[in-house]
């Protein structure tokens, strides 16, 4: 992080077109940068007297989407103070600045108000326990009144914030939804997973996709696995250094193969694919019958989204509550939380019984899904009407 710092002042000098207009998106890392694609690519596609200068902050999101080719600038945004603030503003010259979901520095902020650089936030959510809303929040509230307009998903976020007399806010939605429909429509087909999830008869045998899974996760569906013949289990780890693909391999007691070394005809008697590689997740969720979303074991779950899109349960761990599309498809019936692996075990036995059951799981999954696509078109109208922005 630090050396990609050093670096951003020469990637603006080298990269940045003086004559252009530019809007800046900055994402903290790569889940917040799929939040703000859709956006990008639609304003590429509709304006494109526009540049895109896009910035991160964490390295893990950085290191897997420099090479973006959605954006004309790509760079870190270097820390919050008042030296590297005006540096970074300076050198950027950006028309319009857009910040996504979590992101607030109150020095860029303060700096792009002074300059009367129209700034936005979008894919927004607050919550009453954030710093903004305790008794010793008033600095902090301050920032947000540098916005000229919040984008916020949900109802109870405007009633939060209007609660503090800021009213510059519309309910716009998740871009995220546009986000994996799109990622959907676009999903390639990989011949080997369809291979593998083919029985001997050539029909389909029901499938586990178990994404982003981290240890504690594995030790609840592997077991599961293990006692079950009658089903295949696909398994993308959030980390696949050596240790964590052994470890997976020393919970499996039915026939398991790494996605890297697999073949055509090394699938047949194999009833478990590791997929040891980054960049194919969203694209495999679409041969599963029930996915599990590591993480809610930990700090919190994954993306539920990328598995939803494709009309399957998604199940996950107990730390959800932060993450309003988790609760939103427990809602609709779209999505199960587990404490433990009891009842990890008595959810799978009522899907894999009862196909009733997880054919009206699936459908409420992905209509939950298409119910709230339309964010980014939503938030595009309420900035045509300003007149500094398009």
């Amino acid at each position: 992080m630090r050396l990609g710092q050093w670096k951003t002042n020469s990637i603006l000098r080298s990269k940045i077109d003086r004559n252009a207009k530019y809007i800046w998106f900055h994402a903290s890392s790569l889940g917040e940068f799929e939040q703000g694609r859709p956006m990008m690519e639609k304003i590429k596609a509709e304006h494109p007297d526009y540049k895109i200068l896009l910035t991160f902050f964490s390295p893990s999101g950085y290191e897997v989407r420099k090479n973006y080719n959605g954006a004309d600038v790509i760079c870190y945004l270097p820390f919050d103070t008042p030296y590297r603030v005006k540096k970074f503003i300076n050198l950027a010259n950006p028309a319009v600045a857009v910040f996504i979901k979590y992101e607030f520095w109150g020095n860029y902020l303060n700096e792009l108000k002074r300059r009367n650089i129209p700034v936005y936030i979008i894919s927004a959510i607050f919550r009453q326990d954030q710093l903004f809303f305790q008794w010793y929040g008033s600095p902090y509230r301050k920032m947000l009144s540098c916005f000229n307009h919040l984008f916020v998903q949900d109802e109870r976020s405007q009633k939060l914030l209007e609660g503090y007399g800021i009213t510059n806010v519309t309910v716009a939605g998740d871009t995220r939804f546009d986000r994996v429909l799109g990622v959907r429509n676009q999903a390639r087909e990989i011949p080997l997973v369809e291979k593998f999830v083919t029985n001997k008869t050539g029909g389909k045998q029901i499938t586990l996709i178990a994404g982003s899974s981290w240890p504690q996760d594995e030790e609840i569906l592997i077991p599961y696995f293990n006692e079950h013949p009658e089903m295949k289990l696909i398994i993308a780890p959030h980390e696949i250094h050596r240790e964590h693909l052994m470890y997976i391999e020393s919970l499996l007691k039915r026939p398991s193969i790494r996605l890297s070394e697999a073949h055509d005809d090394d699938l047949t008697d194999k009833c478990c694919l590791i997929v040891d590689s980054f960049g194919l997740l969203s694209s495999i969720y679409r041969y599963g019958d029930v996915a599990y979303i590591g993480g809610g074991f930990g700090a919190g779950i994954h993306n539920t989204l990328e598995a939803a899109v494709y009309g399957v349960p998604v199940l996950f761990g107990p730390r959800y509550h932060k993450f309003k599309e988790a609760r939103d498809l427990i809602a609709v019936n779209g999505g199960f939380a587990v404490q433990d692996g009891k009842a990890f075990r008595g959810k799978m036995d009522e899907l894999l019984t009862y196909h009733e059951v997880l054919d009206a799981s699936g459908r409420a999954a992905g209509d939950f899904v298409k119910n709230n696509i339309g964010a980014t078109d939503k938030i595009l109208k309420e900035l045509s009407k300003d007149k500094k922005v398009f």
